[in-house]
C-alpha cells in the first residue's frame, strides 16, 4: 500500500490532537508526518504510534514535497498558509471558515457530496462542527423525499469554543462547588448551570454568524440553494458532543417508520431509537465515536409531511477532526493524491 507524507497544521490544539489521534486510531497509511503550530508551541512533544514527535513552528516552506496538510489554526492562519501548501502540489484540508463558501472550493462531508473532490483541487473546506452531523441525517431523507424547510436548534458543547471553552465550565464548576466567585473568561456569560443562546457574532438581521455557517453551509453541501433552512445556535454545559433538534417538512410523504429505515442504512448515520428502552442518542455516549447518531424519530402532525429528528455527535471527531481525516481517505480511495 501506498503512504503518504501529511502534515497537521494546530496541532497541539484540541482539535489538532484528535486529528493525530484519529490518523493513528484509522490507520491512515503514513509514511512522514510532521507536526506544525504557532512558534508559542513550537518544541512541544506529542506520540504517534511508538514515537514521540517534535511541534516545529509553521514555515511556508514546509509543504514541498508532502501530500496532505490538515488545518486546524483558525482562519487567519489557514488563509496566509494554504495558498503555499496549494502552490506546492499539496492538498489541504482546512478546518476553519476561511474557505467554505468561496465558490471554486469544496466543502466536504465524505457520506453527503464525495463527488466535488477533484484532482487539482487543492484546497478542500471542512463544514463547521454542527453543519456536518446535520446534512449526514438529512442527506438519506433529502434523497428520499426531497426537503423543502428544516427548522435547528442547537445544543453544543463547551469545547466547540476549544481548550478555553473547556477550562472556562471546570473553573466554574469548581467555583460553583466552594462558594467561590465565578469568573468568565471565554463565553459571554457563565456557561456552568447555564445556556446561552449565543455564539459567534450577531449579524444585522439578529442571527448570529454559527447559525449563518449552518443555513449556507448546508445548501452548498447539500447543492440545494431552494432548501430553507432556519437556525438558533446555543451554547450548553456540557464538555463534548454536540445535540440537534431538527423539524424537517418534505415534498413527498415520509413515515417515520420509513424515515428510520433509510436513516438505518446510511454511511456514517447509527439509529438509536428504541423507546421501550428509553434508547436516543446523547452526548455522553456519542463521546469518542465517529459516527453521527440520530434518534426520536417521529411524524410533526402539525405539517404536511413533517417530521422531527434528534441528532448527535462528537464535535471534535465527526464534528471535525474524523471528517477532515476521511476527506484525506476519500482523496486516497478516489487516486487524486
Amino acid at each position: 500500500m501506498k503512504k503518504y507524507k501529511v502534515i497537521v497544521v494546530g496541532a497541539t490544539g484540541a482539535v489538532g490532537r484528535e486529528m493525530i489521534r484519529t490518523l493513528e486510531n484509522r490507520n491512515f497509511p503514513i509514511q512522514v508526518l510532521k507536526l506544525l503550530a504557532s512558534s508559542r508551541s513550537a518544541g512541544s512533544k506529542i506520540k504517534f504510534k511508538n514515537n514521540e514527535l517534535t511541534v516545529e513552528e509553521l514555515n511556508k516552506n514546509f509543504f514541498k514535497g508532502f501530500d496532505i496538510a490538515i488545518f486546524s489554526a483558525g482562519g487567519d492562519t489557514s488563509k496566509k498558509f494554504a495558498p503555499y501548501a496549494a502552490e506546492a502540489g499539496c492538498y489541504c484540508i482546512d478546518n476553519s471558515s476561511a474557505w467554505r463558501m468561496e465558490k471554486d472550493i469544496p466543502l466536504v462531508v465524505p457520506e453527503v457530496n464525495p463527488e466535488v473532490l477533484q484532482k487539482g483541487r487543492y484546497i478542500i473546506a471542512n463544514p463547521n462542527c454542527s453543519t456536518i452531523q446535520m446534512v449526514v441525517a438529512l442527506k438519506p431523507i433529502h434523497d428520499l423525499a426531497k426537503i423543502k424547510r428544516v427548522v435547528v436548534s442547537t445544543y453544543q458543547a463547551v469545547s466547540g469554543a476549544g481548550q478555553k471553552g473547556i477550562l472556562d465550565l471546570k473553573e466554574q464548576l469548581t467555583a460553583i462547588e466552594n462558594g467561590e466567585t465565578v469568573h468568565v473568561n471565554n463565553f459571554q456569560y457563565q456557561i456552568a448551570n447555564n445556556l446561552i443562546p449565543h455564539i459567534d457574532v450577531f449579524m444585522d438581521d439578529g442571527y448570529t454568524k454559527e447559525e449563518v455557517k449552518m443555513i449556507k453551509e448546508t445548501n452548498k453541501i447539500l447543492n440545494d440553494f431552494d432548501l430553507k433552512i432556519t437556525a438558533t445556535t446555543v451554547r450548553v454545559p456540557v464538555y463534548r458532543g454536540h445535540a440537534e433538534s431538527i423539524n424537517i417538512e418534505t415534498k413527498d410523504p415520509l413515515s417515520a417508520k420509513e424515515a428510520k429505515s433509510v436513516l438505518s442504512k446510511a454511511a456514517g448515520v447509527i439509529v438509536q431509537d428504541d423507546l421501550s428502552k428509553n434508547e436516543y442518542p446523547m452526548p455522553i455516549s456519542s463521546e469518542g465515536k465517529y459516527e453521527t447518531f440520530v434518534g426520536r424519530i417521529r411524524e410533526d402532525k402539525t405539517v404536511k409531511n413533517g417530521l422531527n429528528i434528534w441528532v448527535v455527535s462528537d464535535n471534535l471527531l465527526k464534528g471535525a477532526a474524523s471528517n477532515a481525516v476521511q476527506i484525506a481517505e476519500t482523496l486516497v480511495f478516489k487516486g487524486i493524491v
